[in-house]
């Protein structure tokens, strides 16, 4: 009896560019656009939604469409129990390992990064079920003749997430996690230790690299917001960058260090700069055009290859989260403030002390410890020979 965990879901389909207001379609095996999804984009992008979160909604979307042609199921026969045999396959299904895992394609379908292709991340599984949820929602809404949602409610009364409408003079309640939802391991922000920091800055190979590394540093922006950055969005008198914030778009000024805009200044003195180009960071070999994510995220790969390391751009924001949260001067409501949080539950995280800083805080306490307890040792009784005594006590106990 073949499983669903064996199910073989063939890559067909795609999620293309297009000219449309969403920014993205997504076509099934014959190249025909699935219309109930463009349509269900389109009201993600009245609703206030980027087309960035468009895009990530298609994706889902589409490794959804698979599943169903896979077991012969259209969109709007799906019940509950092919959402439960989804999440299944989500969980245990195996996949080749890709050898190139920076191909668009692997990436943005959210395949395992692990060498042996073994399942889906919790998280991709959660929001997979989140996305599918607000598609049949926006269906039923629409007269499409669906009966129900097949997919579970997230969570508490009417969808609602917990604690939604908590009373913060209370304790807050438990609640159970939702159907099919996945139970999401905590993971602390991953800094880098200030010495790990240096041997990494030392690795950098260009003045454009070290001004990149030290704004994202001393700002905390992200490593898109702080690559989008233009000419025109650089206040040397000010010591501040201008940063479209991820999600809502917004303009932010955010204060940087002197360092980064030495950096800045050098990297401008030797850069070459097309007529009109107007974004700052540019690529240095010719033709010159805007740095993107991929083209920087191979630059931090070079420099771990060369420390062994493993560090992502998005660390160097957790790092200087880190080290805003630890310096008694900001608080916590600043910090918030610098790195764009909508709640200051997010921000909390980084008071969490890292594991590194734990261990030599325990050590030194071993050390004190051992320190008094010699000071408070009894002298010994007299007629022992000091060999005897260094023997059961150690050196220096007994010398008093």
């Amino acid at each position: 009896m073949r499983t669903v965990t064996n199910l073989v879901v063939a890559n067909i389909g795609e999620v293309r560019s297009s000219s449309d207001v969403t920014g993205v379609v997504l076509v099934d095996e014959n190249g025909a656009e699935v219309l109930p999804v463009s349509q269900y984009l389109q009201s993600l992008l009245a609703g206030g939604a980027s087309t960035a979160s468009a895009r990530s909604y298609a994706i889902a979307l589409l490794r959804w469409w698979r599943f169903l042609a896979a077991v012969d199921v259209t969109w709007d026969h799906a019940s509950q129990a092919h959402v439960r045999d989804f999440v299944l396959w989500m969980r245990f299904t195996t996949k080749p390992a890709k050898t190139n895992v920076d191909k668009p394609g692997a990436a943005a379908l959210g395949r395992p990064a692990s060498t042996s292709g073994t399942g889906y991340a919790p998280t991709t599984i959660n929001h997979n079920l989140a996305v599918l949820r607000g598609f049949y929602d926006d269906r039923i809404a629409a007269g499409c003749g669906l009966a129900r949602n097949p997919v579970p409610e997230a969570m508490g009364r009417g969808g609602d997430r917990p604690h939604a409408h908590h009373n913060p003079m209370r304790m807050p309640e438990v609640h159970r996690r939702a159907a099919l939802r996945q139970t999401v391991p905590v993971r602390l922000p991953r800094g880098l230790p200030d010495r790990l920091f240096d041997a990494l800055f030392a690795a950098m190979t260009s003045d454009r690299d070290r001004a990149l590394l030290a704004f994202y540093v001393s700002t905390g922006a992200r490593a898109s917001e702080l690559l989008g950055v233009t000419t025109d969005r650089v206040d040397v008198g000010r010591q501040v960058i201008g940063v479209h914030r991820k999600g809502s778009g917004r303009l932010q000024w955010l204060p940087a260090s002197a360092d980064a805009f030495v950096w800045l200044r050098l990297y401008q003195q030797s850069q070459a700069r097309p007529a009109g180009e107007s974004s700052l960071w540019l690529t240095r070999r010719a033709p010159h055009r805007p740095l993107t994510y991929s083209a920087m995220r191979r630059v931090l790969q070079r420099a771990n290859d060369q420390l062994s390391t493993r560090w992502t751009l998005h660390d160097l924001r957790h790092t200087a989260a880190h080290r805003m949260v630890r310096d008694p001067h900001l608080s916590l409501t600043d910090v918030q403030w610098v790195l764009g949080h909508a709640h200051l539950t997010t921000t909390q995280i980084y008071l969490q002390p890292r594991e590194e800083e734990v261990i030599a805080r325990v050590h030194d306490y071993h050390q004190h410890q051992a320190r008094r307890q010699a000071a408070a040792a009894p002298p010994p009784a007299g007629g022992y020979r000091p060999e005897v005594l260094e023997t059961l006590f150690g050196a220096g106990r007994h010398g008093r």
